[in-house]
């Protein structure tokens, strides 16, 4: 996926919540600030993204997000048990009516047997809603796990705001 491709899918979540006038926040761990990055060189994007969090660490996620140690414990820090609690962490503590949220193993190091590298957890959470996740895997090096990554992220922004 370019940057232009990335460019061009953060203007229709730009678009999509500015017609309802709600603002996005961000909790990222692999794409380390990525999608932040992608939201703001939008120009006029603090109408409609209000914050990033970049937790890489668990406890980062645990301080930032108040993600549960025994989650982390349990379930890992590459889990949708974990990015959903990032997700309604970042809500909570935002003024975002929604949020997003990515964890996985970019690589080239760090795979397991049970989560190899490309492996991606993503959340989304809605205000009033239950919040959504999914597991994928992505094909490819670091840089292109992580483009990958960044537009699933931004793309299930959209399915969310569509079934809200």
């Amino acid at each position: 996926m370019s940057d232009q491709e990335l460019g061009a899918l953060a203007e229709q979540v730009a678009a999509t919540l500015l017609a309802r006038g709600w603002m996005l926040a961000t909790a990222e761990s692999c794409t380390g600030g990525w999608v932040a990055k992608v939201c703001t060189d939008l120009a006029g994007s603090s109408r409609w993204f209000e914050r990033g969090f970049v937790t890489y660490t668990n406890e980062a996620k645990q301080e930032m997000l108040g993600v549960e140690p025994g989650v982390l414990a349990e379930q890992g820090a590459v889990s949708e048990a974990t990015v959903r609690q990032m997700a309604a962490g970042a809500l909570g503590r935002s003024r975002a009516r929604v949020a997003l949220a990515i964890s996985g193993i970019a690589g080239p190091g760090g795979a397991t047997p049970f989560k190899p590298v490309g492996m991606v957890c993503l959340a989304w959470a809605v205000s009033g809603d239950a919040v959504v996740s999914c597991t994928r895997h992505f094909e490819g090096d670091r840089d292109a796990v992580r483009r990958q990554a960044v537009a699933a992220a931004l793309q299930g922004v959209l399915d969310v705001l569509a079934a809200a």
